[in-house]
């Protein structure tokens, strides 16, 4: 029996108490990250809306009684909200993703992505070296958008409220398993070679999937590659992390709770900064799973 945490003051992570700032704020919407444990909570009860309502994933059976997403990692997570204050008290959250950093990392759980793949090329001394003793990493997940705010000028106050949790916090690289809608990698063959020849990791931090979950990517030969047709083919949100500048660590992973097909993402901070200093320009990649999006989970 999967045994869940209670969450607590103690352990929840420290700016997803009273007092978090807010990072963006336009007309009512808001983007901050959560401040008590109701919110967290109300955050979990909207993932659960749009992942095991709207889509396809498979809830267990405290998720059900709860109507809850939750998993052990929400207790010391930050929580990224978006609120409408013109929606009802207690139904203004209506988007929100779901942050890890390192340092807190290291002092809990490690990270959630660890369950599929091997991140040990981002902890060894080079990379460590390579990134400066004082940055550190970020995993983003359970990201997603209330159906009625998927709209651009959401989605880019989201990712604003990102980038200054990332100044504010020194991160180096953010990473995460973004998904293809499917547990059938034949289905993505085209896309999956795609992104393996073209943006795969450089091989002194190359993040590969782990040996019992590993589905080889490399599925057709760059040069029979139908380029125009795999780049459509790509679910939003990982065409949207390209388009910033992403890598594609080795070997998707079947995902059969979420009902998708994931692979890694691992993006420079630097090139968001260089790129979108302003303006972050992510549209269409409201939610982590779906029939027409991509995961980040």
């Amino acid at each position: 029996m999967k045994k869940y945490a209670p969450i607590r003051p103690d352990i929840a992570a420290a700016q997803a108490m009273a007092g978090a700032q807010s990072y963006v704020r336009q007309g009512s919407i808001e983007v901050r990250l959560a401040r008590s444990l109701k919110e967290i909570k109300a955050a979990q009860k909207l993932r659960y809306t749009i992942f095991y309502e709207e889509m396809h994933a498979r809830p267990d059976w405290r998720m059900r009684l709860t109507r809850r997403d939750i998993d052990p990692y929400d207790i010391f997570c930050d929580h990224l909200l978006v609120l409408d204050h013109d929606r009802p008290k207690g139904k203004r959250i209506v988007g929100t993703y779901r942050l890890l950093r390192q340092e807190v990392a290291q002092r809990h759980k490690g990270f959630y992505s660890s369950g599929e793949y091997d991140l040990s090329p981002l902890m060894t001394d080079s990379f460590r070296a390579q990134i400066g003793e004082d940055k550190q990493l970020l995993e983003l997940g359970r990201s997603c958008v209330h159906k009625d705010y998927r709209a651009n000028s959401t989605i880019n106050l989201l990712w604003k409220g990102i980038a200054e949790y990332l100044k504010e916090h020194n991160i180096a690289y953010m990473f995460g398993c973004a998904s293809f809608e499917g547990t059938d990698p034949a289905e993505f063959t085209q896309s999956m070679s795609y992104l393996y020849h073209n943006h795969l990791v450089p091989d002194d931090f190359k993040v590969r999937a782990l040996s019992d979950q590993f589905v080889d990517m490399n599925r057709v030969p760059s040069e029979e590659l139908d380029v125009r047709m795999a780049r459509r083919a790509l679910p939003p949100l990982i065409k949207g992390y390209l388009r910033i500048g992403c890598f594609i660590g080795d070997g998707a992973v079947v995902d059969e709770q979420f009902g998708t097909t994931d692979v890694f993402i691992l993006l420079p901070v630097e090139k968001i900064a260089k790129r979108y200093s302003k303006k972050y320009d992510l549209k269409g990649e409201a939610n982590d799973s779906g029939a027409e999006i991509a995961a980040v989970q």
